[in-house]
């Protein structure tokens, strides 16, 4: 009886762009942008929360796609 084992393959996706670090860059910056909304002092960071939030969820989305 022979058992055969699943061919490995050699990814070509360097290890900087798989999805566990990249994915938890998106949600640092969904995170970030959540503080940004929040806080009581600065105009300028108020004003760019929603794009950073709105950068960190497509980036999120995107990035959900990518090999392990």
């Amino acid at each position: 009886m022979s058992t055969t084992q699943p061919i490995k393959r050699k990814s070509r996706w360097p290890a900087w762009a798989r999805r566990g670090l990249m994915e938890n860059i998106a949600t640092a910056m969904i995170a970030i942008g959540f503080l940004m909304l929040f806080q009581p002092f600065a105009l300028s960071l108020y004003s760019y929360s929603f794009v950073t939030m709105l950068a960190g969820t497509a980036m999120f989305i995107i990035v959900s796609k990518f090999p392990e």
